[in-house]
């Protein structure tokens, strides 16, 4: 769902600023995109209510990421039972005008898979990116 329809608190609106932040600290160039999902019947269909979604897009089309966008989407559980709510996994995917260039998984084994990759230094930094989201949000949400 698109980050800023999530931002209905305080503390949710500040982690989504925070994530923009540490993205943005790896990749200086890049700007924004907080609503990223088109808000049509066949789009709302096919979104996740239990995630936060951020696009994030470069001036032109980057050489070390391989792509000029990145949706990054973090996806929640939320424990019935126990009622807490925690961030179980990170997809990533990059784009360019041709479509998707690869996508990146922590629920699967933390690899690069598609067309192109990242750039080894570059996949590092969003390696190192999602680590941070876990532990941004898995500290209490």
């Amino acid at each position: 769902m698109n980050a800023a329809e999530q931002a209905r608190n305080i503390e949710v609106a500040s982690k989504i600023a925070a994530v923009v932040n540490l993205f943005k600290s790896e990749f200086p160039d890049a700007k924004v995109d907080l609503k990223p999902w088109m808000n049509d019947a066949d789009t709302r269909e096919l979104v996740d209510p239990d995630s936060i979604d951020i696009g994030f897009h470069f001036p032109g089309r980057s050489r070390w990421l391989q792509s000029r966008s990145i949706l990054i989407q973090i996806r929640f559980y939320q424990d019935p039972v126990e009622g807490y709510q925690r961030a179980i996994g990170v997809e990533a995917a990059g784009y360019d005008h041709t479509g998707q260039q690869w996508r990146f998984s922590t629920v699967e084994n933390w690899d690069f898979l598609g067309q192109t990759q990242p750039a080894p230094e570059s996949a590092q930094k969003i390696k190192h990116f999602c680590e941070q989201i876990f532990n941004l949000f898995n500290q209490s949400f």
